[in-house]
């Protein structure tokens, strides 16, 4: 169980570009050994900094470090598993269960180091935050034109991967009355049954489940105080259990029944071990975010980094996510274009009807702030 991944809030509009074949050979020329991978910024379509010459570099390094993907965690065991198969190439997971935190310190202190990370998969707020730190290497994909432009850097700094919404999950042989709203979960009966993935100074899930819990208590992307405010309430009659770090176990045991979490994360990770799981989407607030990738300006191993990023957001890549229950950010291009996994695709819970707005980097920044200097005094 991943308990710390950072926020990402990004649109999810549909795209009217073609999707590329990301990871399909383009015809070669030129050589690869005199490329300097590291300061390639995209592919060509023939040359030495074409696909296949990508394909050559990479599997000659043979070797590719990531960081905070447990394996099931939209599906990265998959997707992981198939990207060695299918290049030959390593893969070295540190940290599995970290956080975007740790993903930023590992870049600034393991660089030079063999082991240091080739690629990220973080919130915005660190996307951002480590593109002001020069951090990472600019590199747009080569299905670039798929990815809203408002769901990526303009430099090809970051750009968003895959995301979902925050959703209530819960237990029906322990919760005998159904909760469909953040408004519901002040039922007295809830008591002692309500848990977050870990604190929102934290967990990415937990503080978008504070942002959510905002919207729908008459606060706003500017004003997340009414959903710190919430938590405390709902602590204060005791329905919330402030101090259990929720999940599949807590679900299972009876410490945290009820569960607001990320919509794919209760399908992917909760659904599996507790019988008749059930997962709604609040009423009263619908709120969904992006995570983000980027590849480090210092990766040991620069071919592959980007032969990673090429591979995640092909049609295999972006499937591969759709099945661990996860909302690729191509997908409107797949259902589009025909290429989307339909089983994968109708198995994902049923999303609000109705356009969505999302909180500006900005107001993210200063949402986060706010949660970090007011969560411990007023819910504990």
């Amino acid at each position: 169980m991943r308990t710390s991944k950072t926020l990402a809030a990004i649109v999810a509009v549909a795209s009217t570009a073609v999707l590329a074949a990301a990871c399909g050979s383009s015809g070669s020329g030129g050589s690869a050994s005199s490329v300097d991978w590291a300061k390639v910024t995209h592919l060509t379509a023939t040359g030495s900094t074409d696909m296949a010459n990508l394909v050559k570099a990479a599997e000659a390094e043979g070797q590719l470090n990531v960081i905070t993907l447990p394996s099931d965690w939209a599906n990265y065991g998959a997707i992981m598993k198939d990207f060695s198969a299918k290049y030959h190439i390593h893969i070295t997971d540190a940290i599995p269960e970290g956080s975007s935190g740790q993903e930023i310190q590992a870049i600034q202190t393991e660089k030079g180091q063999k082991r240091a990370p080739d690629v990220v998969d973080v919130g915005t707020a660190f996307a951002v935050e480590g593109a002001n730190d020069g951090l990472w290497a600019p590199y747009k994909v080569q299905t670039w034109s798929d990815i809203p432009g408002n769901a990526k850097d303009a430099n090809g700094d970051y750009y968003a991967d895959y995301g979902g919404y925050v959703a209530i999950g819960y237990n029906p042989s322990v919760v005998k009355t159904p909760p469909t709203s953040f408004a519901s979960l002040m039922n007295p009966a809830y008591k002692h049954m309500i848990g977050l993935n870990n604190s929102p100074t934290t967990a990415g899930a937990a503080f978008a489940a504070v942002y959510a819990a905002a919207l729908a208590n008459g606060g706003s992307f500017s004003n997340i105080e009414p959903g710190i405010q919430y938590f405390a309430k709902l602590n204060q009659i005791g329905n919330f259990v402030p101090t259990a770090i929720g999940g599949p176990t807590t679900v299972q045991n009876g410490t945290t029944p009820i569960l607001i979490w990320w919509d794919y994360l209760l399908a992917s990770e909760v659904s599996p071990v507790v019988k008749g799981f059930k997962i709604v989407i609040p009423s009263d607030a619908a709120y969904a975010s992006y995570y983000d990738q980027a590849v480090s300006a210092y990766a040991p191993d620069p071919a592959a980094a980007r032969l990673w990023e090429e591979y995640l957001y092909s049609t295999t890549g972006q499937n591969l996510w759709l099945e661990g229950f996860a909302r690729p950010i191509e997908l409107p291009t797949l259902i589009a274009n025909g290429t989307v996994d339909k089983k994968a695709l109708s198995a994902l819970p049923p999303a609000p009807s109705g356009a969505l707005t999302f909180p500006t980097d900005a107001q993210q920044a200063a949402a986060e702030n706010v949660v970090s200097q007011n969560w411990a005094k007023q819910v504990g």
